[in-house]
């Protein structure tokens, strides 16, 4: 592994910045960043701080800076450094300005005005945890999406990050014996979507969250290849009794678990392009 540092500076969260470094390094393998977040810099004496620390730590700078004066100032100082920087929005903003014909505002934390959107994704937020592992099954036809699944499907995980893309989603465990909510089977409005994962996978999950909550593998079936291959059998038996999509989540991450779901949500509204 080779050692790099690495700057990213934002005169807001730093969230945008963070996103976008995360989602190149990954196609880097063998390098190892040192991530410096420098965030909410907003003033010429900040901007000098992170320039003596660039300077301590000399590495690619990738920002997000709409304020001009503090944009010359970081590139003027990155070239006195003989750094390479990256300013990762200016390509798409510039576009879209172009293409808009209109000009752009240069202020800094405009994507987290407390708007209605932002105040939706909290109540989306506080619903997904009230709703989480079948709580509060009377609600359930206020919900948008519904996950069920066996334990270990991550439905709560994937719950949350809908959840912070504005979608009310509450999960329902899928227990061999344990009839499902009569809630759930009657509701009319929210999408329900059955999660299912390969029982092999399956089984080394729930093994390590039985070592993680310290009980003995031999006191239940809840890792037992057995029982688990006839839950998982269960479980899509019951989604396709119901005509309920299913998604199998072995060899996904929660964010492509999350846009497919978003996806089917969108024909479930015909709202699909």
């Amino acid at each position: 592994m080779t050692v790099h540092h690495l700057h990213l500076v934002s005169d807001a969260t730093g969230e945008t910045i963070n996103s976008v470094a995360r989602a190149c390094l990954v196609q880097f393998e063998g390098v190892e960043p040192i991530e410096h977040v420098w965030s909410l810099i907003r003033t010429k004496g900040q901007m000098i701080k992170v320039l003596s620390r660039i300077e301590e730590n000399p590495g690619p700078v990738l920002f997000t800076l709409v304020n001009e004066p503090l944009r010359d100032q970081l590139i003027d100082g990155c070239r006195h450094l003989d750094i390479p920087y990256i300013a990762v929005l200016d390509p798409v903003i510039h576009q879209l300005a172009n293409y808009f014909g209109v000009e752009i505002s240069g202020q800094p934390g405009l994507q987290h005005v407390l708007d209605a959107e932002y105040f939706g994704r909290i109540d989306a937020m506080n619903f997904a945890l009230s709703h989480d592992d079948g709580q509060m099954p009377d609600q359930i036809d206020k919900a948008d999406v519904v996950l069920v699944g066996v334990s270990r499907t991550s439905k709560t995980p994937t719950c949350i990050y809908l959840a912070n893309r504005g979608l009310k989603a509450a999960n329902i465990p899928v227990v061999p014996g344990c009839p499902l909510p009569d809630m759930l089977l009657g509701a009319a409005q929210p999408l329900v979507i059955g999660l299912t994962k390969d029982p092999a996978r399956l089984v080394q999950v729930r093994r390590n969250r039985l070592r993680m909550i310290a009980q003995d593998q031999d006191e239940t079936d809840y890792a037992d290849p057995e029982a688990v291959r006839e839950e998982v059998a269960f479980a899509r038996k019951l989604f396709y009794k119901h005509d309920w999509p299913v998604i199998d989540v072995t060899r996904r991450s929660i964010e492509e678990t999350a846009a497919t779901i978003m996806s089917l949500y969108a024909n479930h509204l015909g709202t699909a392009p």
